[in-house]
């Protein structure tokens, strides 16, 4: 019966015990599942001599041959080099699926799969922390220390130095996604590629606050009615620690600033002259999404949407326990077809 530690979790990835076959990472923080599931393959693939193939598997890729993710993992390779194979838990990659490849004995390859945060009674969970050959592995939201760690690993590979003060502010402008983090982290240390430091100056250019690129990114992906980014953005805000009632006022902010503009052109204004209503303005990268958005919604659709997100506000803040399933149903509403009484 393994079940690691969370600080644990980085050491006994690096080298798994040769008896361990398999490896549930799960966790709300999906870039951490996804980070520590992609270096653990890369790692098991390179022990091997000659390397081992890595091969994924979800629900989709196995609907037209559930069996071939057991087959994979039960077939051993010709001219050696094991297969480890990276799986999404669902509908056919769950507890049923795979034990008999944990209690059956004839598992030659290496099984990783990432799932969401479970509970202890998760049948998934209670699997792989019951199985002899298996480990499952929790994947929490970073803390400040394991930013601090990220910060210094990253550098150290890119062969940079950071200032106490920048790595202090940096810290504090990284959010609790562990891809994200990782994605700014990287950005910076390229954009000081041939020198010697990362300095405040260095993070100021290049980080912003990631609670507001979060936000944004969910209130373009609804304004602009692309539901799956939309959805997915928000849950992965949600679950770094972003508060639900901020999301849905970050959400009427922009259509109050689209309603503006929208109101404007349709007096006969320049573009150009509406968008110099806003204050603040829109930033110069967003400008082209920002306009498309004033084009694809008419003022009484904007209308309606300020009206239902006022609403949702309104509904959040006197049910708290609910937040986050109301700024979800917000997100799903608006994407779909804006709200009741305003169509595009």
């Amino acid at each position: 019966m393994v079940a690691i530690k969370t600080h644990q979790a980085a050491e006994y990835l690096r080298s798994p015990p040769d008896n361990v076959r398999a490896v549930l990472l799960y966790g709300a923080d999906s870039g951490l599942v996804s980070e520590r599931a992609r270096a653990l393959a890369a790692n098991l693939a390179a022990r091997e001599n000659p390397p081992g193939d890595i091969l994924r598997f979800d629900d989709d890729s196995l609907a037209e041959d559930p069996q071939r993710m057991a087959v994979e993992l039960q077939t051993r390779p010709m001219f050696g080099g094991s297969k480890i194979v990276r799986a999404t838990a669902g509908r056919r990659v769950d507890a049923e699926a795979v034990r008999p490849l944990l209690e059956g004995g004839g598992l030659e390859g290496f099984l990783i799969v990432e799932a969401q945060n479970l509970a202890p009674t998760a049948p998934l969970r209670k699997l792989f922390e019951g199985a002899a050959n298996a480990a499952a592995i929790a994947c929490y939201a970073d803390e400040a220390r394991d930013l601090s760690r990220l910060v210094t690993e990253v550098a150290d590979a890119a062969g940079l130095a950071i200032d106490a003060e920048a790595k202090s502010v940096l810290i504090e402008r990284l959010g609790a996604d562990r891809a994200l983090s990782r994605s700014e982290i990287d950005k910076l240390a390229l954009y000081a590629h041939g020198r010697r430091t990362i300095t405040l100056e260095d993070v100021e250019a290049v980080v912003g606050d990631t609670s507001e690129a979060n936000l944004d990114r969910i209130v373009m992906a609804v304004a602009g009615r692309r539901l799956a980014e939309a959805l997915s953005s928000c849950d992965r805000a949600i679950a770094a620690g972003e508060s639900p009632q901020a999301i849905i006022l970050a959400i009427q902010r922009h259509f109050l600033r689209l309603h503006r503009v929208r109101a404007a052109l349709d007096s006969g204004q320049s573009q150009d002259a509406a968008l110099k209503l806003l204050r603040p303005p829109v930033f110069y990268k967003q400008q082209a999404e920002f306009t498309a958005h004033c084009r694809a919604w008419t003022l009484a659709a904007l209308t309606a949407a300020i009206e239902f997100t006022a609403a949702s506000a309104l509904k959040a803040r006197l049910d708290s326990a609910l937040e986050a399933a109301i700024a979800e149903a917000m997100v799903l509403r608006l994407c779909r077809g804006g709200s009741q009484g305003g169509k595009r």
